[in-house]
Parts: structure tokens; sequence; C-alpha cells
């Protein structure tokens, strides 16, 4: 589905950069809390966890595989106790095989949304046999980043529900 067809879903991404340098926990509870909710309403898309490579300083935000690994669960977890479903993870193959060492322990909860701008998603992050968005160029004939769900827009309903 191409990005004209997502007219009937609103996206509010909840995003944290992934950061323990102010010694806090993860903070899914944290991003629940300061940006609006999600509900099963069949229009909003799930929370979003946007972990990729450091803009402001080590491309792992100065963890390693292991500890990442942790962060990301508890984030992902903290988010399914406070809103009911696990958080869509947006990320790049090549920081996942960096900076998770590919870890294929989050795939069966958590949905990929995976960032390539590219003519198709490519080799996925270790775990994930499939995509639920696809990022695939930066710019386009929208404003903004240009997606496309992997499904019919009965299945974006279905997954803005929860489902």
């Amino acid at each position: 589905m191409t990005a004209r067809s997502w007219s009937a879903v609103e996206y509010t991404p909840w995003t944290r950069l992934a950061t323990v340098s102010d010694g806090s926990s993860p903070g899914g509870g944290n991003v629940l809390g300061h940006g609006g909710g999600w509900s099963a309403d069949g229009r909003t898309l799930p929370p979003a966890l946007d972990i990729e490579y450091n803009p402001y300083g080590a491309t792992c935000y100065g963890l390693s595989p292991s500890s990442m690994v942790s962060w990301i669960r508890a984030f992902s977890a903290e988010v399914r106790a406070r809103a009911g479903r696990y958080p869509i993870i947006y990320t790049t193959r090549d920081w996942w095989a960096s900076c998770t060492a590919s870890t294929t322990s989050l795939a069966a909860a958590d949905p990929l949304w995976v960032a390539r701008y590219a003519s198709s998603p490519g080799t996925l992050p270790a775990g994930w046999p499939t995509w639920r968005i696809w990022q695939y160029a930066s710019s386009g004939r929208l404003p903004g980043d240009q997606d496309a769900f992997n499904g019919s827009l009965t299945q974006l309903r279905q997954f803005a529900l929860g489902h």
C-alpha cells in the first residue's frame, strides 16, 4: 500500500532515542505519558521506537549489543504493559546488525518498520521474516518521508486496532 492510501489512518509517533546517559529507565512509560496515547480505534498506529544511528555521538549510544538488546526489550515491555500492545521498531538492517549483534529475540512480538531508501526493502534485520512498514525515500510526491504498508487498507486498519 502506498502512502496515498494512508489517509484513513493517523500516525502519532512515540519515539525515544536509546540513551541511558541520564541514568533513567528506557522510558516507555515516559514516552506514553508525554505525547498522546494509542487507542484501538482502527485509525492510530502503534507507538514506535526509532532506534538507529545516534546523530549526537556513539553509534550504539555507548551500549554493548547485549545492553542494547536489554534496553530495547525493557522499552518494549513497558510500552506493552502501559499501552496494551508492543511498539513497532523503526530501524535499519545495518544498525541492527552492529548494535544488537543481529539478535532475533524481539522479532516475534515487535513489528518491523524498516528504513531502506531503495527500490525494495532488501534483506531485513535478523529475525523478521517480513516488514509492516517500509520507509523507501526521504522525499517524494507527499511531504516528508515516503512509507509503504505491507498489506491492504483492511490489514492496515486491523494493525491500527492492535491485531
